[in-house]
């Protein structure tokens, strides 16, 4: 197998300056050759200096029809290398890239240029949100005089890829972008009251900051969801949300303990209490935030069913 790590994202994005600065670290040198697949032409040039050093080989697919099996099986014939760095043309659908069968993506990242990801996300979110969803970290530069945006533009992405990694840099460094006092609620309160928009932004914000949490009583409501093979006493109160557009919907919600879970029906609507624990469940592969219900009620579907981030 192949190692292949994967660049994403729209032209100007920071995608070379990234590869530039990754293969030039020691971290990254390898013994065999690296083989840099380049499939748009961008404003920054690779320095011969460091491809020579890291023994990096370029070569560049135009054509997104050229960017197929038997084209990627004779580059690796002509190179022989040992791993192989793809930066992909961010207007050409991820959905559509197609491997060789013993190339293996060890890692894809996407570099967002925060000046226009607000103009991305309204008019292309579906090309963004395939490269999104794949990727294990997510860059977003050129984030300087953006404090106030990348709280919303976090949770945006965060509804897309719950697991990525996501860090915003500007010119200094990286930049912090969730504040406890940009929250929609007083995470001080003796019960968490979430409305619909509180809600998205509590189940976002727990996957990063669950120190602000753990211990902490919160009342929502939400739909049951029974998993087959769940454990007995266990079920997942949640919301649906809309994380891209109106064909992409994801249930969102943390495993909750609760005596009376096997009266519960599938999808009603309920009102829960909850106390906020980490612990190990068998669901997670580990530990997780998991919900111990203090109270449970029926109650009636809200007005807007669905959670939308935008």
């Amino acid at each position: 197998m192949i190692p292949v790590y994967v660049i994403n994202g729209f032209l100007d994005s920071g995608k070379s300056e990234f590869i530039n600065y990754t293969i030039s670290q020691p971290y990254f040198q390898t013994r065999g050759k690296t083989l840099l697949i380049l499939c748009e032409e961008g404003e920054v040039t690779f320095s011969e200096e460091v491809l020579k050093k890291s023994r990096t080989v370029v070569e560049e697919i135009e054509d997104e029809e050229d960017f197929n099996s038997s084209k990627l099986i004779e580059l690796e014939k002509k190179h022989k290398p040992s791993r192989i760095i793809i930066e992909y043309n961010g207007m050409w659908n991820a959905k559509n890239m197609k491997l060789p069968w013993h190339w293996k993506v060890e890692q894809q990242v996407t570099c967002i240029d925060g000046s226009t990801f607000s103009m991305y996300f309204t008019n292309m979110k579906s090309l963004l949100a395939e490269m999104l969803r794949k990727s294990e970290m997510i860059i977003m530069n050129r984030c300087d005089g953006m404090e106030k945006e990348l709280a919303n533009y976090k949770r945006n992405i965060k509804a897309i890829n719950q697991q990525a990694e996501i860090i915003f840099e500007d010119s200094q460094g990286e930049v912090n972008a969730t504040l406890e006092e940009d929250l929609p609620y007083d995470v001080n309160a003796t019960v968490i009251s979430l409305d619909n928009m509180g809600y998205g932004i509590w189940y976002i914000d727990m996957l990063d900051n669950m120190e602000r949490y753990v211990g902490k009583t919160v009342e929502f409501l939400a739909q049951v969801l029974k998993p087959e093979k769940f454990p007995k006493g266990y079920f997942v109160p949640g919301r649906m949300a809309m994380t891209c557009c109106a064909d992409d919907m994801a249930f969102l919600g943390y495993a909750c303990k609760y005596d009376g879970a096997g009266d519960l029906t599938q999808k009603e609507w309920i009102q829960v209490t909850a106390t906020i624990c980490w612990e190990y469940f068998e669901d997670y592969k580990g530990e997780g935030p998991v919900l111990h219900a203090v109270k449970v009620a029926k109650a009636k579907a809200p007005k807007e069913e669905i959670i939308n981030f935008v």
